[in-house]
């Protein structure tokens, strides 16, 4: 008997996972409950402007991992693009991350490198020497004058929780630099897509072998499959037994205006008081394209806790989830014929590089698992804990 599969999800995960099977000679079912491919990453032309937007938030792709660079680009054309988010905060518009350039701008100081490190320094609670929380991470790092400049007011917009009851792992992703450098992110490589990414993934799944259904939910599908590759909210697939994990979904104010209108791709809007998280202006993203539209096109971000029917975009993670979250992945390690991965399906929250790495090393463990039996896929790839 032939083995088929079932990918649900068409996100990175589940493309990268599809097309590697279909080119192994599997049948690969791949469903999807929205009514398109790409996941989060989706991206369309604009029916007014005809900018191609990033439908579901601003998604710039960044990684130093060559394997994952390397595969990528097999499946479309990308063009060098730097991350250059500029934040308004108490009136003034600063550059993020914070540089040297912030420093001197909110102190209202013509430091130099070595200056402006000693000056940080002295504001940072050395007393904190093992920061658990969002707050305290920050504290440490840059001190109370820039943390509540910068980060307090929109933390609590963008996570809906205190600073202080979220995990310092979130604020150690960003960098603090003490020169002129305002690119968002220090990875080698950098770009996007000429033609965004749901080319790209359509590309990837453009192998014979895989079956694409949209609009199409998991739990509709009443054939039997060798196994299934989940990349959708591992408490969804359990009909929330054991509870529901917390996640932050986004709304999306869109608006247009004849010519420019802030100037750049991302504006963060720091104070509390400002009911969105930023701004994007999205012909910006594709800097090659920009001058070809008369009309640009918008879109004000809200955040908030995500409910029965919103697209969840944000694991929490909080640490009285723990405790569920754990449970939930002793139930998934009793079942038999099912992987959950991808950022849903491990609860966990992923930057597009790090998704298609997984997958890719996922792969490489489905082709070792396969020589001998289906029954030898693992639950998980990569532990989600």
């Amino acid at each position: 008997m032939s083995l088929s599969f079932c990918v649900v999800g068409a996100g990175f995960s589940g493309a990268v996972i599809a097309r590697h099977l279909a080119e192994q000679g599997y049948k690969v079912t791949l469903v999807d409950e929205r009514s398109h491919i790409g996941g989060n990453c989706h991206t369309e032309r604009d029916a007014e402007t005809g900018i191609m937007v990033h439908r579901y938030g601003p998604h710039i792709f960044h990684t130093s991992d060559q394997r994952v660079w390397d595969y990528v680009r097999r499946f479309g054309t990308f063009h060098p693009y730097i991350n250059r988010v500029k934040a308004i905060s108490q009136g003034s518009v600063y550059s993020l991350p914070v540089n040297l350039l912030t420093i001197n701008q909110f102190f209202r100081t013509v430091m130099g490198p070595k200056e402006a490190r000693e000056f940080i320094a002295g504001k940072a609670d050395k007393s904190i020497v093992d920061p658990q929380s969002f707050e305290e991470q920050a504290l440490s790092m840059i001190g109370p004058e820039l943390y509540h400049a910068f980060f307090h007011g929109y933390t609590r917009k963008q996570w809906g929780l205190d600073p202080k009851e979220l995990p310092a792992s979130i604020l150690k992703r960003l960098p603090l630099r003490f020169n002129y450098d305002d690119n968002y992110f220090n990875h080698t490589y950098q770009g996007m897509p000429e033609e965004g990414y749901t080319s790209i993934i359509q590309n990837i799944l453009n192998v014979d072998g895989i079956e694409i259904r949209t609009s199409c939910s998991f739990e509709e599908i009443d054939e039997k499959f060798s196994h299934v590759f989940y990349t959708g909210p591992i408490d969804r697939y359990f009909k929330f037994e054991l509870g529901r994990l917390g996640y932050r979904t986004l709304d999306f104010e869109r608006f247009t205006v004849d010519g420019d209108y802030q100037g750049t791709a991302v504006i963060n809007y720091c104070d509390e008081q400002v009911p969105f998280t930023r701004i994007s202006e999205h012909k910006h993203f594709a800097p090659w394209e920009q001058n070809k539209f008369s009309k640009t096109v918008c879109f004000r971000e809200y955040s908030r806790l995500s409910e029965k029917k919103d697209v969840p975009y944000y694991p929490i993670r909080q640490v009285n989830e723990k405790r569920m979250l754990n449970s939930y992945i002793e139930l998934a390690q009793q079942q038999k014929g099912i992987s959950f991965l991808g950022r849903l399906g491990t609860y966990r929250y992923l930057d597009m590089d790090v998704t298609i790495n997984e997958a890719l090393m996922a792969c490489d463990q489905i082709d070792s698992a396969l020589k001998t039996s289906p029954s030898n896929i693992p639950s998980f790839f990569i532990d989600p804990r």
